[in-house]
C-alpha cells in the first residue's frame, strides 16, 4: 500500500513518537510510506526509507491555503492508498483537503480526552462525516469526544498506542551508569516523571505530592525528583519547588534523548496529568518494568490494569501516600510487580499487536 500520514509536527511528543514508529513499521513491512509535517522543526525523525516533507507552515490563513494545494500536489504524485492524519490541526486540515482533493480513505486519530476549546469540539463535529473513520487512544478519550458531540459511536473507534518492547527495556548496566551521572547513591530512591511542562501534565499536582512526601515521613535517605520536559510553565514550576522549600531535591533536566536510561536508573515513575488520552511515556515505563504511581487521566488505568497504583487527578495527598507505599515495598515485591508490569504491556500493546490493528483497519477500508 502507499501510506502517506499527516501530523501537525513532528516535535518530542508521544503522538509524533507514535505516528512515526507506525510510519517506520509499515515501511519494515514493505509498504511505501510517507509523512507530511505540517508546522515546527522534526525533533522525531523516521527512518531513512521513510520519505518525509516538512511544510513548516506558518498560523495564517495565506499559510494554510497554500499547504493546502501544496499538499494536494503531493497526493496528485504520491497517490496514497490511505491517508491517515494524527493531531487536531492536521485531522482539520485533512478534512479540509478532501472536499477539493481525491483521498480514497481518510482516517483522522485525535490523542488525547482533551483536544482543547468548544470551538474545536464544533470543527470536529461538522467535518466529522469528511473522514472515513476517527480514533482516538483509549476508551476514555473516544467517550469524550462523542459525550461533546465531536463524533460519535459509529465513527469513532479505540486504538491505543504501540511500544517497541525491544527498544524499552530495563539494564543494570544503564541504571548504574546513570544513576552515578546524575549523583545518586544506590540507596537514594529516584523519582521520574517525563511530559511537557504543560497545564495537561499537572506538575503543580506532583510538587505539592512530593513536598508532602518529604514533610509527612522519615528517610534514611532522601528521595530525589527527576523531571524531563520543557514547557511555557517551566518558569513557574521551579518557583514553585523554592517556595515549597524542595528546589535542593528536584531536578528540572529538560528535553533528553536518554528516556530509556533514565528509566532503568529510576525506582519510580510518576504520572501527575489532569488529562491524558493514552500518554507513550506511560508504556515505556511499563516496559522498562518500573513500579509507577499515575492518576486516573485517559487511558492511564487501561494500561496499568492493577499493576500499579492509580489515584484520583487533584489529588497530591492520595499521590504522596501511594509513592511513600512504593518506595517502601521489600526488593522482592518491587520485582515482582516490575516484571508483572512488562509482561502486561507486552500482552496489550506491544508495537506489533498495534500494527496488525491498523493493518486490520486499513484492508477493512482500502
Amino acid at each position: 500500500m502507499n501510506l502517506l500520514y499527516i501530523i501537525t509536527g513532528l516535535g518530542m511528543g508521544g503522538a509524533e513518537k507514535q505516528t512515526v514508529l507506525i510510519a517506520n513499521k509499515m515501511h519494515e513491512a514493505g509498504h511505501n510510506v510517507m509523512i507530511i509535517s505540517l508546522t515546527g522543526d522534526t525533533l522525531v525523525k523516521p527512518t531513512d526509507g521513510v520519505q518525509l516533507n516538512e511544510l513548516k507552515l506558518e498560523k495564517t490563513p495565506f499559510s494554510l491555503f497554500k499547504g493546502l494545494f501544496k499538499v494536494r500536489k503531493i497526493i496528485k504524485k504520491f497517490k496514497p492508498d490511505i491517508v491517515h492524519s494524527h493531531m487536531f490541526h492536521a485531522n482539520l486540515f485533512a478534512r479540509l483537503l478532501r472536499t477539493f482533493t481525491k483521498i480514497p480513505v481518510l482516517i483522522c486519530t485525535a490523542h488525547n480526552t482533551n483536544e482543547g476549546s468548544s470551538l474545536r469540539m464544533l470543527a470536529y463535529k461538522y467535518t466529522d462525516k469528511l473522514a472515513s473513520l476517527s480514533t482516538n487512544v483509549s476508551q476514555d478519550a473516544v467517550d469524550s469526544f462523542i459525550q461533546k458531540g465531536a463524533s460519535t459511536a459509529a465513527r469513532m473507534i479505540v486504538v491505543s498506542n504501540g511500544i517497541d518492547t525491544s527498544q524499552f527495556d530495563f539494564s543494570m548496566d544503564d541504571r548504574k551508569k546513570k544513576r552515578s551521572e546524575l549523583g545518586i547513591f544506590d540507596d537514594t530512591p529516584m523519582l521520574l516523571s517525563v511530559g511537557r511542562l504543560t497545564e495537561a501534565k499537572d506538575y503543580p499536582n506532583l510538587l505539592t505530592a512530593y513536598s508532602l512526601l518529604i514533610k509527612n515521613n522519615k528517610f534514611q535517605s532522601f528521595p530525589r525528583l527527576f523531571i524531563v520536559g520543557t514547557g511555557h510553565l517551566e518558569g513557574q514550576l521551579k518557583s514553585m519547588s523554592k517556595e515549597f522549600g524542595i528546589e535542593n531535591y528536584v531536578t528540572f533536566l529538560g528535553q533528553r534523548n536518554d528516556i530509556r536510561q533514565l528509566m532503568c536508573a529510576a525506582d519510580i515513575f510518576i504520572l501527575s496529568s489532569e488529562w491524558e488520552g493514552f500518554p507513550l511515556v506511560i508504556t515505556e515505563a511499563m516496559a522498562c518494568k518500573k513500579l509507577i504511581v499515575a492518576t486516573d487521566a485517559g487511558g492511564i488505568t487501561e494500561a496499568l490494569g492493577d499493576c500499579g497504583s492509580v489515584v484520583p487527578v487533584k489529588d497530591p495527598a492520595r499521590l504522596s501516600q501511594e509513592i511513600n507505599k512504593m518506595i517502601n515495598l521489600s526488593d522482592e515485591q518491587k520485582e515482582i510487580l516490575g516484571n508483572k508490569v512488562r509482561e502486561r504491556i507486552k500482552q496489550t500493546n506491544s508495537i506489533e499487536k498495534i500494527i496488525e490493528r491498523w493493518m486490520s483497519i486499513y484492508t477493512q477500508y482500502y
